[in-house]
């Protein structure tokens, strides 16, 4: 299992770190800062699921137009954590 830690830009998130599987599959997904209710609930729900898919579900989603979102930010640190594999 491989570890990330991503700084999301424009969001009130600070940090987001998770860790892939050989399968690409997503475990301890964490937020600090941001909306902490809604930002477990992402991680609850994530967990042990399809990194790629994942992505694909929260790109593009926005914040109060902010043209971003800590979803949106999960989404991007996904597929850069996918590039690295």
């Amino acid at each position: 299992m491989k570890s990330y830690q991503f700084t999301p830009e424009g969001v009130c998130s600070r940090s987001i770190t998770f860790d892939l599987d050989d399968e690409k599959k997503i475990h301890h997904l964490k937020f600090q800062g941001g909306c902490p209710g809604n930002l477990s609930a992402i991680g609850r729900l994530l967990e042990g699921k399809d990194a790629k898919e994942a992505a694909d579900i929260l790109r593009g989603n926005d914040c109060a137009g902010k043209g971003t979102s800590c979803a949106d930010q999960l989404s991007r640190a996904l597929d850069k954590a996918l590039k690295e594999e």
